[in-house]
């Protein structure tokens, strides 16, 4: 057997797996019950804590204060704090502001507390870690829900996760998080709403906003199925929730607050280890949350890299052998690619598995687009596919050895 049959029976087994690990998600996805309705009568006992850590962020934070206050879960029964990352523009006065007319206009609790210089001392790199954890020594709930401050959240956000945590006794939730260029609800009435809406950025529709939704669905596909199969850890920073006994019983972030990202898959990972029954995924549309998508090819790819520097850091071998897996049928494309140039049945071999992937893939994130409401995307699926394959490779090559910019930061591996 020459090398070329061997090759060819190395791509076509490697193809396999990825069909067979794509359609176990696939399977797992829809198999994940839909959240039950908290009942109008419920009495609600859990006091829960958001945390928003912030930097920069005027622009944004007013529409994300604006979505918390207008929650339908009782007022006296939730704070909000946000912490302030040295942030060098309005933030703070933003939000002081918004907390001063919201404690009087809607009754809502919002405090502001800023990072000192000798904790940026210690952070090393780790400043969102840092942010999330002063917010958690300062909170007074037992629930400590997580999202960024350019985020947006449903009004029945808090209600969903605290029913989660109260009927199912859960210590870790990861909820779903959508990109879109707006939310699809406005936050009511008052004069917090109208200053937030006075700081909405302008929208932006494009090549850019539709490939990374496309991506981010797919991801979020994987964080539903993955969780409630229990087959690794996965989620995103900007919806989760977790109980803080369950934080501080871990240690909190203390064995990875030297790695830049990671206050999200990490953080569960460790309480997974301590609670592996006690971790789930909470499909509720209700519990969405929704961010912008990036507006410049640059911050894309450097938010991407950041997730993906944390990648040789998990503690969980699981996720890294799926991330592996992908990663190399990708790069076995761009090998196939170049070696069409000297063969031409390289090239027959790269549309045949480009063809197989397309179709392995497209009804497991249609059916995550479905839950999001964004089907409508799925009409340029097969036309990114190459796109996406080189930015696959690119990524995961420079989340490893490369170096990214976050918040005005520079942050080498």
């Amino acid at each position: 057997m020459g090398p070329l049959y061997i090759f060819t029976f190395i791509s076509c087994l490697f193809l396999i797996v990825y069909g067979i690990l794509i359609a176990w998600y696939l399977r797992a996805w829809t198999s994940i019950p839909p959240a039950p309705r908290p009942a109008a009568w419920r009495t609600w006992r859990t006091w829960i804590t958001v945390v928003v850590a912030a930097r920069n962020e005027e622009g944004n934070i007013l529409r994300c204060l604006g979505a918390l206050s207008a929650q339908n879960y009782p007022k006296h029964l939730y704070e909000v704090i946000v912490v302030d990352d040295h942030s060098t523009d309005g933030t703070v006065l933003a939000v002081e502001e918004f907390a001063r007319i919201a404690a009087l206009d809607s009754g809502s609790t919002v405090r502001c507390i800023r990072l000192s210089e000798e904790e940026s001392s210690g952070m090393r790199s780790s400043h969102k870690k840092w942010a999330i954890a002063s917010g958690i020594k300062a909170a007074r709930g037992q629930l400590i829900v997580t999202t960024d401050a350019d985020c947006v959240a449903q009004p029945g956000w808090l209600a969903s996760m605290a029913a989660c945590y109260e009927d199912k006794g859960a210590k870790f939730i990861a909820a779903p998080v959508r990109i879109a260029d707006s939310p699809e609800h406005s936050v009511g009435g008052s004069h917090v709403s109208r200053q937030a809406s006075s700081h909405q950025p302008d929208q932006s529709h494009g090549l850019l906003a539709i490939f990374q939704t496309l991506d981010f669905i797919t991801l979020q596909g994987i964080t539903g199925a993955s969780v409630y199969r229990r087959f690794h850890s996965m989620c995103n920073g900007a919806n989760l929730a977790y109980d803080k006994s369950a934080f501080e019983e871990v240690g909190g972030f203390e064995g990875i607050d030297s790695i830049p990202s990671g206050d999200d898959m990490l953080l569960m990972h460790k309480i997974y280890c301590r609670y592996p029954e006690k971790v789930f995924f909470l499909k509720d549309r209700e519990a969405i949350v929704t961010t912008r998508p990036e507006r410049r090819w640059s911050g894309f790819f450097h938010q991407r890299i950041r997730w993906a520097s944390k990648a040789d850091q998990y503690d969980d071998r699981r996720i890294f052998w799926v991330l592996l897996l992908v990663y190399l049928v990708n790069l076995l494309f761009a090998g196939l690619f170049v070696a069409a140039f000297w063969n031409s049945w390289w090239l027959w071999i790269l549309l045949l598995m480009l063809v197989v992937k397309i179709a392995v893939e497209y009804p497991f994130v249609r059916s995550v687009a479905g839950f999001f409401g964004q089907q409508r995307l799925m009409v340029y699926f097969a036309v990114l596919q190459p796109f996406h394959i080189l930015y696959t490779i690119i990524v995961g090559w420079l989340g490893t050895f490369g170096s990214y910019r976050w918040k005005d930061r520079k942050i080498s591996k």
